[in-house]
């Protein structure tokens, strides 16, 4: 892609306007993040292409009619960094987002495309505001905006589901949480190809989690070992160390030392290969009480 025709014009409507790359900068980015742009080196984020066209007084429409950069790309890039913020747990970050482009008429002219910060916005409202009743009510009013029943589950529909049964375990209504979970399980058995594969091997470590806070421990075990698997068969690195972790301590909580230790010490490598030091200290710790427990 052409990024020299946004950085172009970018520059052509800076001086038209009449204020320096430090003026345009502020606020939004530094001067030198300007420059690049302007010379077509970066494509600037979805955020701060938004800042640059409220600054210059156009529509942010404006950009994505001038020839080389389609509309798909800025909306890319706003699911690109919400991913990142709910990954990452920054939930400032998310909402930062969201209430920009919520004054964009792609988002909020879109039902599909308004789904995506409705769902942001009630995950931020239950982590950062712990208003949970108005997260439900938002992650209601976000699936209703393109679920129906003549159509097959969407994965953003299923995540949304997902992020309500979590809010109802986090509350300990683990008949609620697992309701909405299994629901999603159903609907991926009628999928015959998920594009973002790691969403089963969330939700399978989700209905684990909730098991294993229920005391149905083998069934917890089953469904770790199934996620495993489907991590093999896919290739994803991301769920071994938990699932391992999760199943070592169902065999925790059954008093079986022994083959706890030894899940354990395969979460704690797969946390190691992936350098999580919350994770490394957290079951490095466990492992050390249960090797002298042990002994």
């Amino acid at each position: 892609m052409d990024y020299s025709v946004i950085g172009t014009k970018i520059k052509e409507m800076r001086k038209v306007v009449g204020i320096t790359q430090g003026d345009l900068a502020e606020g939004i980015c530094t001067q030198a993040l300007i420059s690049r742009i302007e010379k077509g080196d970066i494509y600037p984020s979805a955020t701060a292409l938004y800042q640059i066209a409220v600054k210059l007084g156009v529509d942010i429409n404006y950009f994505f009619e001038i020839g080389t950069t389609p509309r798909l790309d800025y909306i890319r890039e706003v699911e690109r960094q919400l991913k990142y913020f709910r990954n990452t747990w920054e939930y400032k970050g998310m909402i930062e987002v969201v209430k920009m482009e919520e004054k964009n008429p792609l988002f909020y002219k879109d039902n599909e495309k308004l789904q995506l910060l409705y769902w942001h916005k009630a995950i931020y409202l239950h982590e950062e505001k712990k208003e949970t009743e108005s997260a439900i009510t938002l992650l209601h009013k976000a699936y209703h905006l393109t679920a129906h029943s003549k159509k097959a589950m969407s994965e953003r529909e299923m995540q949304i589901l997902s992020s309500i049964a979590t809010i109802h375990a986090a509350h300990e209504q683990y008949d609620e949480a697992l309701d909405y979970y299994h629901q999603v399980e159903n609907a991926m058995k009628t999928t015959e190809q998920l594009q973002e594969k790691v969403i089963k091997t969330k939700l399978f470590y989700m209905i684990a989690r909730v098991l294993t806070r229920c005391g149905r421990l083998e069934e917890s075990t089953d469904y770790c070992l199934k996620a495993i698997k489907w991590c093999f068969a896919e290739e994803l690195l991301w769920g071994i160390g938990e699932l391992h972790y999760q199943i070592g301590y169902n065999y925790e909580l059954m008093n079986d030392v022994e083959n706890a230790l030894f899940y354990m010490e395969r979460a704690f490598h797969m946390f190691e290969l992936r350098d999580h030091k919350v994770h490394i200290d957290f079951v490095g710790k466990k492992l050390e009480e249960m090797r002298r427990q042990k002994a």
